[in-house]
């Protein structure tokens, strides 16, 4: 008995996705641009205006009343042999390094015991970031009365081993370790939990592999773990390099009780003035705002190069 032939159904229409109609025009969509719009308006308002205007007022000489006086290139001149300038960039540099790199030491070691611990591993992320949350005015008090000279539990520690007190706050290599301890207990938790998240999305089976080798702990976590957390690491560089930087809110409130001239001072001997105390140094204690946006300018390009070349030394070493 013959059959009849399967006769294939034709395929289904696939419907093209709706497309904005040139028709209609761009206003028919304004419901559209108006639930969008409070973002780029406040984005403009406060971002890009802003940042024009402080590049337009460096070209300027401005106390902030009178009329402005075009200045030119002249405060960028006199910037680059501002000796006051280069001495707050050497500072910030030293604390940066003083609290970058054993804070990213701490917070992978931290990070790598989260991850394998067992029980409260909630409660350890909590109390490990609770320090990023807290305020920085809050903490900055308290690391004052550490580091104080008479009743400072530091200098009570060193007393109790049979060493000298220390004047943290009054000498310049113990501003900066004062600033550096603040800063690194500061975000040493919250890169710590960046590590972690990092941590937890390398396969396990990695881990099985070396450990079926014989390879220790010390051999799996520079063989492994280290290498795949390289991304990690270069993210967590560069961010530390941009806050690290800007730092201003840690020496202005660590250092206003010794401040001799002003809160943005730095302290005795300045040791303790990052580039962003003297922009505020420079525009609200002396009044010059066009210099001010010269010297926030400068701030700006020191830490683009100091961020293009963190992230160049952690890719050539990858690469390497």
């Amino acid at each position: 008995m013959a059959t009849a032939p399967l006769v294939e159904k034709p395929p289904a229409p696939v419907a093209e996705p709706p497309s904005l109609n040139p028709k209609k025009g761009i206003l028919s969509y304004w419901r559209l641009y108006a639930a969008i719009s409070p973002f780029y308006l406040l984005f403009l308002a406060f971002g890009l205006i802003p940042v024009g205007f402080s590049l337009y007022l460096s070209f300027h000489r401005w106390d902030g009343l009178g009329s402005m006086e075009y200045a030119g290139l002249s405060q960028y001149r006199y910037l680059l042999s501002d000796t006051d300038f280069w001495s707050s960039i050497g500072n910030t540099l030293i604390i940066w390094a003083l609290a970058t790199f054993p804070m990213i030491f701490l917070a992978m070691i931290t990070a790598v015991m989260l991850n394998s611990a067992v029980r409260f591993k909630n409660v350890y992320r909590f109390a490990y970031f609770l320090p990023n949350v807290t305020s920085v005015v809050a903490v900055a008090i308290i690391f004052g009365s550490v580091f104080s000279t008479n009743f400072g539990l530091v200098n009570a520690l060193l007393q109790a081993v049979g060493l000298d007190q220390i004047a943290w706050l009054n000498t310049p290599w113990g501003i900066k370790v004062a600033i550096a301890t603040l800063m690194t207990w500061q975000w040493t938790g919250y890169n710590a939990i960046i590590f972690l998240a990092g941590l937890q999305t390398i396969p396990g089976e990695l881990y099985e592999a070396a450990r079926m080798d014989g390879a220790g702990p010390v051999q799996t976590f520079f063989r492994i773990t280290l290498p795949l957390m390289r991304p990690v690491l270069l993210f967590v560089l560069v961010i530390s390099t941009v806050t690290g930087l800007q730092s201003f809110s840690e020496p202005q409130v660590l250092l206003q009780s010794t401040a001799n001239e002003s809160t943005f001072s730095g302290g005795p001997d300045h040791a303790g003035r990052t580039m962003v105390l003297y922009f505020f140094q420079q525009t609200f204690d002396n009044n010059d705002f066009g210099y001010g946006a010269a010297v926030a300018w400068g701030i700006f390009l020191v830490v683009v190069i100091f961020s293009i070349v963190n992230w160049r030394l952690v890719q050539r070493r990858g690469e390497d």
